[in-house]
C-alpha cells in the first residue's frame, strides 16, 4: 500500500490537532461549554415555540398523472375537484331517515365552515340501481350513511383546532342518537397527537441497564444518555425552525428523535470509552479527553458525515417529501456530532477521575486484560476463534442473513390504510363502517377523469359511450358509476370502486390497469386524455414513483458510502467487502419487516390490525438511515484494524486485536440503538411501528452477524490483500483519517 507524502501526513496529523484542542479547551474550560449548551437549549426552545412551524402530510405529484387529473378537474368544476372527506353515520334503533331535519342542519352548518366547498346530503343523493351493490351514500337498511364533504384545501393541514366547528355541526345528529365518526383526512386531523415519551423512557431504561452490565460505571452510564438528549432536544427545537420554511411529514420528528437518540448514545459512548482507557493508560482528565477527541472524535466526525450524505441521498428520489424526511434525521444527526465533540468532552472534565467512583460492579475498560499486557478476556479468545476458522464464521454468517432474507422477494409496497389503525381512532370506525355496509372498496373510490375539450361536439356523443363500455368491463371492479359530464361540458367523470380495500393489491393493479389500458383505449383515436385520481390513485401514483427510485437511492448512497470507505482505510477489497455486507444485511432486516407486517407473523401481537404492505416509502428511508448508521460499527471497527496494521503490519493479528477492543463497546452501543428504536414499536403510528422494527433489526444485524461474524471473517481471509490501493487510484481519492491513526502510530498511542 503506498505511503502518504510528509505533507500529507503533517495534515492529517494537524486535523487530529483540530480535535484534540477542542476536546482539551471543553474539558478545561467544562462550566463554559456547559452553560452555553443550557442557554442555546433555552433559546431555541423559546424560538422554537414561538416561530416554528407545524409539521403536514400535505405533499403532491406535480408530475404524477393523479395530481394531473386532479388540476384538470379543478380548473373546470372547483367543487368537485377539492380534498374530500367522509363523516360516517350509524344509528341502530332508528332508519336515518327519521332524523332529515337534523342532517339538513348538520349539512348546512358544515357548508357554512372555511375551505368547505360542498357538503353531499345522503338522505337526498339518488338511489343505487336496482342489481348493484350499494356503494352510498345511504345504505339498505337506512342505518348507514356517508356525507361527502368537499374542501379547499387539505383537511389534515388545517388544525385541530378546525375539529371544534365540524363537532358542532353534526351535534344534531349526535344529540338526536346517531354515531358519526370521520373518516379519510378529517379522520388524521381527529387522531390524538404523537405521544414518543413512553418509547423515550424504555429506550433510556434499557439503555441504562445495557452499560451498567457492560461497562460497570454508574457515572459512565448516565454520560451517553445526558449527552444524546440534550443534542436531540436541541435538534429537534432546529428542525421546528425548519418547519416554518418547509413542509416536513408528521412524522419527521419522531423519525428524528429516534435516530438522534441511537447515534447520539452511541458517539458519545465511542468517545466515552476511548477516554476511560486513556485515564487507566495513566492520562490527567483533560488529555484524556483531548486525546479521546482526536481519536474516537475523528470516527464520531466520519460516521456523522456518513450518515448525513446517505440521508442526503434520498433527494435523489426527486420527491420532496422523503427528501425532508432525510433532512429532519439529518438534523438531529449532527447535532448529536456537535454534541459528542463538545458537551462529552466538557462532561468528562467536570467528573474528573470519578468517573468509575459509583459502580455496581467493577468498572470494566476496552480490554480484559490480565497480568501484563497480554490479554486474556473472552473476546480476545473469541479473535482467536474467528482467525483460525474464518470460513466457518463468514459461511454461517451468510446462512442467516439468507434465511432472513427470504421474505424480501415477495414485498408488496403500498400504503396503509385506516383499517390497520387501533380501534380507538375514529377514522378506523369511520373505515369500519364503510367498509361492512358498502363494501372494501367504498374507503377508497378512485375518480375517473376524461378531458374532451379538444374533442368535437360530434364525437363527444360516442367518445362518452366507448369510454363507458370499457370501464364498465375493467377487471377488479365492484361498481363503475355512469360517466357525466361537467356543467361546462368539457369533462366526463365517473368513479369506479374496487372489489378490495385500498391497501390491497389488487386495487393498485386496478388503478394501474386504468390508467395504462383501459382510458387509453377508451379515448383512442381522439383527443381526449383521461386521468384516475383521489387520494387512492395519488398513493398509487406514489408508490411507482418511490418503488423506480428505489435502485437509484440504492446505487447512490451504497456509491457514495464506498466512496467514504475507500477515502478513510485506503483499501479497495476493504470498500467493497463494506458495501457488500452492508446491503446484506439490510436485505435480512427488510425480509423481518415483510415477515411482521405482510405476512402477518406478529403484526397483531404489535397492534396492528390484519396483514398490511410495506408503506411504499419506508424501504427507501430504512436503507439510506440503516447504511448510515452501519458506518458507525464499520468505522469503529475497522479504525482499529487500520491502526494496527499501520503499526505492526501483521494482518490476520491487526484483526483480532481490533475485535478484541471494540467487540464490548459495539455490543453494547448496538443493544442501546435497538432498544431505542424497538421501542418506538409502541406508537400507535403503523409507520413508526414499521421503522422502528426495521431499524431495531438492521442494527442487530448489523452490529452481531455482520460485524461480529463476517466482517472479521473476511478481512482475515483477505489478509494483507485487504489494504491493497492501486496508485492512480490512491493519487485520485482525497484522503480522510479516521480516529487520527497515522498519528496514533507514529505516537504510538494505543
Amino acid at each position: 500500500m503506498p505511503h502518504s507524502r510528509t505533507g500529507e501526513g503533517d495534515t492529517k496529523a494537524s486535523r487530529g490537532g483540530v480535535l484534540r484542542r477542542l476536546g482539551e479547551w471543553c474539558a478545561r474550560h467544562f462550566v463554559i461549554v456547559i452553560i452555553a449548551w443550557l442557554v442555546a437549549l433555552v433559546a431555541l426552545q423559546v424560538v422554537s415555540r414561538e416561530f416554528g412551524g407545524a409539521y403536514s402530510d400535505n405533499f403532491n405529484l406535480p408530475q404524477a398523472q393523479a395530481q394531473k387529473g386532479l388540476d384538470v378537474l379543478k380548473a373546470h368544476d372547483p367543487q368537485a375537484g377539492g380534498y374530500s372527506s367522509q363523516i360516517v353515520l350509524r344509528d341502530d334503533q332508528q332508519p336515518l331517515t327519521a332524523l332529515s331535519s337534523q342532517m339538513s342542519t348538520t349539512i348546512a352548518d358544515l357548508e357554512k365552515l372555511p375551505h368547505v366547498l360542498s357538503a353531499q346530503n345522503p338522505l337526498s343523493a339518488p338511489s343505487t340501481p336496482s342489481g348493484q351493490q350499494n356503494v352510498g351514500p345511504l345504505s339498505d337498511d337506512r342505518k348507514t350513511a356517508y356525507i361527502t364533504v368537499r374542501f379547499d384545501v387539505q383537511p389534515s393541514t388545517l388544525g385541530d383546532d378546525y375539529l371544534d366547528g365540524v363537532d358542532t355541526a353534526v351535534q344534531p345528529l349526535r344529540s338526536a342518537g346517531a354515531e358519526a365518526e370521520y373518516g379519510g383526512p378529517l379522520g388524521e386531523l381527529a387522531r390524538p397527537s404523537a405521544d414518543d415519551r413512553v418509547s423515550e423512557l424504555i429506550g433510556f431504561g434499557v439503555a441504562v441497564i445495557v452499560l451498567l452490565v457492560g461497562f460497570g460505571s454508574v457515572i459512565a452510564a448516565v454520560v451517553p444518555l445526558l449527552s444524546a438528549l440534550i443534542s436531540v432536544v436541541g435538534g429537534l427545537a432546529i428542525l421546528g425552525l425548519l418547519a416554518a420554511a418547509f413542509t416536513f411529514a408528521t412524522v419527521s420528528p419522531t423519525l428524528a428523535t429516534m435516530i438522534g437518540l441511537g447515534v447520539g448514545i452511541d458517539y458519545a459512548l465511542f468517545m466515552l470509552t476511548r477516554h476511560r482507557q486513556n485515564l487507566i493508560d495513566g492520562m490527567d482528565p483533560v488529555r484524556a479527553a483531548g486525546q479521546a477527541a482526536s481519536t474516537s472524535g475523528h470516527a464520531v466526525l466520519v460516521s456523522g458525515c456518513t450518515v448525513i450524505i446517505a440521508l442526503a441521498g434520498l433527494s435523489a428520489s426527486g420527491v420532496s417529501f422523503i427528501a425532508l424526511l432525510g433532512l429532519a434525521a439529518a438534523v438531529t444527526v449532527v447535532s448529536a456530532v456537535v454534541g459528542a465533540l463538545t458537551l462529552v468532552p466538557a462532561l468528562l472534565g467536570l467528573i474528573g477521575r470519578h468517573i468509575d467512583r459509583y459502580h455496581v460492579r467493577p468498572p470494566i475498560a476496552e480490554t480484559e486484560a490480565g497480568a501484563g499486557d497480554t490479554p486474556q478476556g473472552t473476546w480476545h479468545r473469541y479473535a482467536q476463534r474467528v482467525e483460525r476458522r474464518p470460513l466457518s464464521f463468514l459461511s454461517a454468517g451468510v446462512a442467516v442473513v439468507a434465511l432472513l432474507a427470504v421474505p424480501l422477494f415477495s414485498i408488496q409496497l403500498g400504503h396503509i390504510g385506516d383499517g390497520a389503525d387501533p380501534t380507538s381512532f375514529t377514522d378506523r370506525r369511520a373505515y369500519d363502517l364503510m367498509a361492512d355496509s358498502f363494501g372494501p372498496g367504498s374507503n377508497g373510490p378512485l375518480t375517473v377523469v376524461i378531458d374532451q375539450t379538444n374533442v368535437p361536439q360530434s364525437q363527444r356523443s360516442d367518445l362518452a359511450s366507448n369510454a363507458q363500455q370499457s370501464l364498465d368491463k375493467v377487471q377488479g371492479a365492484a361498481v363503475v358509476t355512469p360517466l357525466t359530464p361537467t356543467q361546462d361540458g368539457d369533462l366526463l367523470t365517473g368513479t369506479v370502486y374496487s372489489a378490495k380495500s385500498p391497501q390491497n393489491a389488487a386495487t393498485t393493479d386496478l388503478t394501474n390497469r386504468l390508467v395504462d389500458d383501459t382510458l387509453p383505449d377508451a379515448v383512442q383515436g381522439t383527443d381526449a386524455k383521461g386521468y384516475v385520481t383521489g387520494t387512492t390513485a395519488t398513493q398509487v401514483d406514489f408508490r411507482d414513483i418511490v418503488a423506480s427510485q428505489l435502485p437509484v437511492i440504492i446505487a447512490v448512497v451504497v456509491g457514495l458510502a464506498f466512496l467514504i470507505i475507500l477515502a478513510v482505510f485506503r483499501g479497495l477489497l476493504v470498500a467493497v467487502k463494506a458495501a457488500v455486507l452492508n446491503v446484506l444485511s439490510i436485505a435480512a432486516s427488510y425480509g423481518v419487516v415483510v415477515a411482521v407486517f405482510q405476512w402477518g407473523w406478529g403484526g397483531p401481537a404489535l397492534g396492528v390490525h390484519g396483514k398490511v404492505p410495506i408503506e411504499s416509502y419506508v424501504p427507501m428511508m430504512m436503507f439510506a438511515i440503516v447504511f448510515g448508521l452501519s458506518m458507525d460499527y464499520e468505522i469503529f471497527l475497522l479504525s482499529r484494524v487500520h491502526e494496527a496494521w499501520l503499526r505492526t503490519r501483521d494482518a490476520k493479528g491487526s484483526v483480532a486485536h481490533a475485535l478484541e477492543i471494540t467487540a464490548r463497546v459495539i455490543t453494547c452501543a448496538a443493544l442501546i440503538m435497538v432498544s431505542v428504536f424497538a421501542a418506538f414499536i409502541v406508537s400507535d403510528n403503523i409507520v413508526v411501528k414499521m421503522l422502528g422494527l426495521g431499524l431495531a433489526v438492521s442494527v442487530l444485524i448489523d452490529a452481531t452477524v455482520v460485524r461480529l461474524l463476517m466482517v472479521p471473517a473476511v478481512m482475515t481471509l483477505l489478509g494483507r490483500h485487504a489494504w491493497w490501493m492501486p496508485r492512480w487510484l490512491d493519487r485520485v481519492v482525497p484522503h480522510i483519517d479516521a480516529e487520527g491513526a497515522r498519528t496514533e502510530a507514529h505516537s504510538g498511542s494505543h
